[in-house]
């Protein structure tokens, strides 16, 4: 097993404060002084891993993120994050906790093959956060206050993509439409019986048999649980294709980066239930006719390769009432996803107004104003008798 670091300190040549990455650019930038260097690019190429070679001869490299990294698992949500000093654990990324336990140095984890950097910077993920919460309903105002002051963190989340090649063999049923015109009575308004038909529809079914092939190319799989993975989805998409790079730990200076929850292992069965879906779309398809009915479906794998891959997230935790809520911002493309919680009092106020506005609107069109006289405000004087 290789554990030689993988990547080291970036001092500054001005100031020698350590240089962070600047979101959205290939350059690390001193919080301090403000000088930049670029990061050296390379023309790696984000590489597949035989997951055979994996799982049955041991190839599979392992390195430690940082010859310096920190490491730390939250005694709350039991996440374990990686950072780089001077950065420090504060809070706990994914569920507001403060951090107690003290850092180690951060053990040899599978070496990424490849990342997507940083491209929304905090102060545009703050300001789509603030303008989320602004379009949220029934949103209690010490939310939106507490939300000025929460501090978002930008975190690398664990994720797996698998590729494969699928051959699947099945047994259904297809099932063809036909119609039979049926008689039938019914009495109408007059109290007359009528005679009337109708188009009635069955189905005919016939036993099938056959087969279906696909390749599944980089399907996406959390390795983190410290995030509900229906949540993440809605995160998506991430476009790997067209902004996936080749591991480098430069683009990791200032940020955390999650331990990844998930083994590769189970990653690939999360995988296979995701190509499950598409198989039984294939064999639907396959069978033809206007329904159909899958008795099985045998599928054989071949050619597995997988990628651990790091993805970018501003993310925030906080708690309102007891209770935990976390919001996200995609780092690629600003997209936010989160839990909120509703203000019963802000809902009991709208419904009241809403019925007092029901009411008036029906009490002016059924209520018969031009027969109600009014007391006059000012009384006509009458004439004095003579």
């Amino acid at each position: 097993m290789n554990s030689q670091p993988a990547t080291q300190k970036f001092p500054c040549s001005g100031c020698g404060a350590d240089l962070e990455y600047h979101p959205g650019t290939t350059s690390l930038k001193c919080p301090y002084c403000g000088r930049e260097e670029a990061i050296s690019q390379t023309p790696q190429t984000v590489e597949e891993r035989s997951f055979d070679a994996h799982a049955y001869q041991n190839q599979t490299r392992f390195a430690k993120l940082s010859t310096t990294a920190l490491e730390v698992r939250c005694s709350d949500c039991g996440a374990s994050f990686i950072f780089e000093p001077p950065h420090t654990a504060g809070k706990c990324p994914f569920c507001a906790s403060n951090i107690v336990a003290q850092p180690t140095e951060a053990s040899p984890t599978l070496e990424p093959e490849g990342l997507i950097p940083f491209k929304v910077s905090q102060k545009q993920a703050r300001q789509q956060v603030q303008d989320w919460l602004k379009s949220r309903w029934f949103a209690p105002t010490e939310l939106k206050q507490l939300a000025q002051q929460e501090k978002l963190q930008g975190v690398y989340l664990p994720f797996w993509t698998y590729d494969a090649q699928t051959h699947s063999t099945y047994r259904g049923e297809r099932g063809e439409h036909y119609y039979v015109t049926e008689t039938y009575t019914e009495t109408n308004a007059q109290g007359e019986t009528e005679t009337k038909t109708r188009q009635v529809q069955h189905t005919r079914w016939h036993s099938v048999s056959g087969r279906v092939s696909r390749f599944f190319d980089d399907v996406l799989v959390p390795g983190t649980q410290s995030i509900e993975t229906h949540r993440l989805a809605c995160l998506e998409p991430w476009e790997l294709k067209q902004s996936l790079c080749a591991y480098n730990p430069s683009y990791l200076a200032g940020f955390e980066a999650q331990r990844s929850q998930v083994p590769v292992e189970d990653g690939l069965q999360l995988a296979k239930n995701i190509m499950s879906g598409t198989i039984t779309s294939d064999v639907r398809w396959d069978i033809g006719g206007d329904e159909q009915r899958i008795h099985n479906i045998s599928t054989t794998y071949s050619q597995i390769t997988f990628k651990h891959l790091l993805l970018p997230v501003w993310i925030t935790a906080y708690r309102y009432r007891q209770k935990r809520y976390q919001v996200m911002v995609n780092a690629l493309t600003g997209k936010v996803h989160g839990d909120r919680p509703y203000s019963v009092w802000k809902i009991a106020s709208t419904v009241v107004a809403m019925v007092a506005i029901a009411f008036s609107i029906w009490a002016l069109f059924t209520i018969p104003w031009a027969n109600i006289r009014l007391p006059s405000r000012f009384p006509v004087p009458t004439q004095p008798q003579r």
